[in-house]
């Protein structure tokens, strides 16, 4: 049986953080803000994947009450999530990721970003997308005052 999962996330970028998407560290004037590490981009993978098998959501495994998350390492999370998959008997499928910012471009760090995600998931680097778009100069994105992520995942029974 087949499962299909849909992520969402946001964070507001401010200054004096490191902007880390994908699990891969990116040169710009701002970072987001968030209690880990908040990478948008892995988060929305989180998200996809539990959903997918309804199991709740990255705040339900993750609380951002909880100090031992303070400045996690996104990509660790998204390890536990792939091993909370496996214990309930779900593999992953597929994983297609959309980042919705202004700027910077990604295009030079998609392939890093891909890689990381598959080693993180356990999977294939040609079964993970990433791609990115603006909103063209319209909205919180396109203003520049923060960036959101969707992604949508394919999971099945063991």
């Amino acid at each position: 049986m087949f499962r299909v999962g849909h992520g969402y996330d946001v964070h507001r970028l401010v200054d004096g953080r490191r902007l880390i998407l994908g699990g891969v560290e990116i040169p710009f004037e701002k970072g987001l803000m968030g209690h880990s590490d908040a990478d948008v981009l892995t988060h929305a993978v989180c998200d996809a994947l539990l959903g997918a098998a309804a199991l709740g959501d990255i705040g339900k495994h993750f609380p951002d009450t909880d100090e031992r998350f303070h400045g996690a390492d996104s990509l660790k999370l998204l390890e536990e999530c792939v091993r909370i998959l496996g214990e309930n008997g779900f593999l992953i499928g597929n994983i297609d990721v959309t980042l919705i910012a202004q700027a910077p471009k990604i295009s030079p760090y998609t392939e890093k970003m891909r890689e990381k995600l598959s080693r993180a998931c356990g999977i294939g680097k040609p079964r993970v997308s990433v791609k990115a778009t603006t909103e063209e100069k319209l909205g919180f994105t396109g203003d520049g005052q923060g960036m959101s992520c969707h992604c949508v995942a394919l999971i099945y029974e063991k």
